[in-house]
């Protein structure tokens, strides 16, 4: 069999581009292949289920162009199959006035992008979460939600099924053969279009079809410290003023569907892509490359690298992550964050010619393939309205 379009990969955006071809093409032969025994079984699944409002990113991003957009289309979704939406909006504080400096850079961006954002006084805050504390004033973002990411990922599987894209699991691409051809475990697959949604390992495949050569994936290991009952007694997601440098957002509290609060999450250098415990997964090939960079990045402290690398190790102690939430807020009761979450990996595109993170996403490809190198948050909030800029931009021209 020759497919029309071979998708690798059953995150939210190989999913999500199997439902925009095949609401484009009805008739096409769509196949998506995960090389699990079921979907969202990584970063799709393991994120922190925040539906983002849209207001982090400069105008001119792809991110500020698809998460509002995309925030709507995903409350949508869920609503249509009823599935689960924690609607707990969001507050971001400061601590600082140079900090307050930041909370006006992030409302200049919201008001640019066109996302409902407002100021808060600090009065008004200690009136509406008296349990939040911030310096001056706070931004409030009342569109920002929560999912379980899990649950989202697998009922766009089981949409695009009825749509009837066939979605085989347990089937990993091991090499290119031909031009339109690739040999997996379970023998070779033959495609006229060939989509590369692979997230970890996207520029690895990318590579044998001649994409990505400038690219290098470097992983950073994701946890929360959950308090499973919300004994703390928050209601919102709380967030820091982050970092605008760098692609990561700070450690906050979310108020979570299952209405338990995290804090987190860490952004901690990972050794080997799949580097979520102990030695699971072990690879010595892909340690001896991502460290060969990681040992670049601290020795040169491109984009602050080194610091980040060290103060992220930190968050491995319980104290310490506590600690750096408790400015967030007044006195929590934190008795109940007693338990670390399922660890995720952020599959972060680094530029091996800058040595910088790739803040935005990033598309490549011809007529044979399309490879999404770099898909990273709000990869998933954005992924209706990405997945049919790639289709309408890499496949359907």
């Amino acid at each position: 069999m020759i497919y029309d379009y071979l998708i690798i990969g059953g995150g939210i955006i190989g999913l999500n581009i199997a439902r925009a071809l095949k609401l484009q093409y009805k008739d096409a032969n769509i196949v998506v292949i995960e090389k699990e025994s079921e979907v969202g079984m990584h970063s799709s699944g393991r994120n922190s289920g925040v539906l983002h409002a849209g207001f982090y990113y400069t105008a001119d991003s792809l991110k500020a162009k698809f998460t509002k957009i995309g925030n709507k289309k995903m409350h949508e979704f869920c609503e249509s199959r009823g599935l689960r939406i924690n609607r707990c909006a969001k507050v971001v504080v400061a601590q600082s006035d140079d900090e307050v400096k930041g909370l006006e850079e992030l409302k200049r961006r919201g008001d640019v992008n066109g996302v409902e954002l407002r100021w808060i006084s600090k009065e008004e805050l200690n009136e509406k979460f008296p349990l939040i504390d911030t310096h001056q004033k706070a931004l409030f973002s009342p569109t920002t939600a929560t999912i379980d990411p899990k649950e989202v990922t697998l009922e766009f599987k089981k949409y695009v099924q009825e749509l009837g894209v066939e979605v085989m699991t347990s089937v990993s691409y091991e090499k290119r053969n031909y031009e339109y051809e690739i040999q997996t475990n379970r023998g070779s697959m033959r495609f006229k279009k060939l989509i590369n949604c692979a997230g970890l390992y996207a520029d690895k495949i990318a590579k044998d079809f001649n994409f990505g050569h400038k690219y290098t994936i470097i992983p950073f290991k994701g946890i929360y410290l959950k308090d499973k009952y919300n004994v703390c007694g928050l209601e919102t997601n709380v967030y820091p003023v982050p970092n605008l440098a760098n692609p990561f957002l700070g450690v906050h509290y979310t108020y979570a569907v299952e209405n338990d609060s995290k804090i987190g999450p860490t952004a901690i250098p990972a050794f080997w892509r799949e580097n979520y415990k102990g030695f699971d997964n072990f690879n010595l090939g892909e340690m001896a490359q991502i460290l060969y960079y990681e040992a670049k990045l601290f020795l040169t402290n491109a984009f602050g690298f080194r610091n980040l690398a060290i103060s992220e190790v930190k968050k491995y102690s319980k104290s310490y992550l506590l600690n750096l939430a408790k400015g967030l807020t007044r006195p929590l009761d934190m008795s109940g964050f007693n338990s670390w979450s399922t660890p995720g990996i952020r599959a972060q595109l680094l530029d091996t010619k800058t040595l910088e993170l790739v803040q935005d996403f990033v598309v490549e490809g011809d007529e044979v393939s399309v490879h999404v190198l770099n898909a990273v948050s709000p990869a998933f909030t954005s992924s209706i309205p990405f997945s049919q800029w790639v289709v309408d931009n890499y496949i359907s021209k």
